[in-house]
């Protein structure tokens, strides 16, 4: 609920509030043109904000959803994007037919996604190649992208879904072989094409200095429009994550009140990259007020990126936040698994009767006391007894 929420709810009131400040404050700029630049700079950054995450020890649920967000925000900004940029370019907006658009998109390249992502999974499930394995996984968002594309609806949705669908089921696809390889190829990449998006801006904002006038009234639109992004998390964070619960008593029972450190968290990690200056970038040469676009884009990123990761570390030890030990819960979880697992295995081996009782009865306490060590660990109980702190 909470990344549906911010994922799709956040970024229509960022798109919407953005163009209304850009469309105020910039002088010449279209509703259409305002309303792309308001796309652009709505989704947050999946690597940007892993990485401000795994610097500090937050609550598991505060990352998840940081990550959840970012992993799925890119497809419904896009989508508007889209809109947007064909509405700027045609000269002509329906509103009528922009919505049913959206939302034939959406669904469209969903359900496209899906479709396609089972098929690979059933392909995956028969290869037993490392290699083959991770070109297969670093092909399955064309596989999703360019069928949905040619039947027109949103490509980067079912590219998105087919990513999540795939990460749900990697582990019953993969090897240990196959992880460890994937996880090293997929870093490089990620850096890869990080550093070559910023170097591409890099390369833009000189050209674009020598076309416009970087004025300090340039420079102040920018950052009113980058203080409107800011703005409008920090007020629609805490209403997506606290009015469900005023308003479902079902939702309040399921989930109760988070504490007020979440949100705050939440609303200040809200760091742009990657998926702005792409988008940026890929405006055609003879859209609207390219170069203001491009450079107030950079602005943005620039300030979300210094922001969050200078001042979160001290964010976070103000307000109290601490991590409430949900990762390793979940590690203990899984090696209480492991130990239950070769305690099946090793009454197998004695209902066969070929292996030494005094083997057996040896390799049962050692997987015993494992169980229960980290059972306690699991439950909040040390091996004494006493609660951990």
């Amino acid at each position: 609920r909470p990344i549906s929420l911010f994922a799709f709810g956040l970024v229509a009131v960022t798109t919407v509030g953005v163009a209304v400040v850009s469309h105020a404050v910039v002088p010449g700029l279209s509703w259409a043109t305002a309303f792309t630049l308001g796309a652009i700079v709505s989704p947050t950054d999946a690597l940007a904000a892993t990485e401000v995450a795994n610097r500090l020890n937050l609550p598991r649920r505060v990352v998840s959803i940081l990550e959840g967000e970012s992993l799925i925000n890119d497809g419904m900004a896009l989508v508007l994007y889209k809109t947007a940029v064909a509405a700027a370019v045609a000269g002509t907006f329906s509103l009528w037919d922009a919505s049913w658009r959206l939302v034939v998109n959406v669904i469209g390249g969903v359900l496209v996604g899906l479709a396609v992502a089972y098929v690979v999974r059933q392909v995956r499930k028969r290869v037993d190649d490392a290699p083959t394995e991770v070109a297969l996984a670093l092909l399955s968002g064309y596989l999703a992208y360019l069928p949905a594309s040619v039947i027109g609806v949103s490509g980067v949705l079912a590219a998105v879904t087919i990513g999540v669908y795939m990460g749900w089921y990697t582990p019953e696809l993969t090897t240990v072989q196959t992880r460890l390889s994937g996880n090293s190829f997929w870093e490089i990449l990620v850096f890869l094409v990080n550093a070559l998006l910023f170097a591409l801006i890099g390369l833009q904002l000189h050209s674009i200095a020598s076309r416009i006038s970087i004025t300090p009234a340039l420079i102040g639109e920018a950052a009113a429009i980058t203080a409107a992004v800011v703005v409008l998390r920090f007020l629609f964070v805490p209403v997506f994550t606290y009015v469900p619960r005023l308003l479902f008593r079902s939702v309040r029972e399921r989930d109760p009140y988070p504490p007020w450190q979440g949100p705050v968290v939440i609303s200040w990690a809200g760091v742009r990259g990657a998926v702005s200056l792409a988008a940026a970038l890929a405006l055609p040469a003879n859209f609207p007020q390219r170069d203001v676009i491009v450079f107030i884009t950079f602005v943005v990123i620039l300030a979300s990126l210094l922001g969050p990761i200078l001042t979160l570390p001290a964010l976070v030890g103000v307000i109290g936040i601490e991590d409430d030990g949900g990762a390793e819960r979940e590690d203990a979880k899984a090696r209480i698994k492991a130990a239950e697992a070769a305690m099946a295995r090793i009454e197998e081996i004695a209902s066969e009767g070929w292996a030494y009782d005094d083997s057996l009865e040896r390799a049962r306490g050692q997987y015993r006391f494992r169980t229960n060590r980290f059972r306690a660990r699991y439950d909040g109980v040390d091996e004494d007894g006493a609660e951990e702190r």
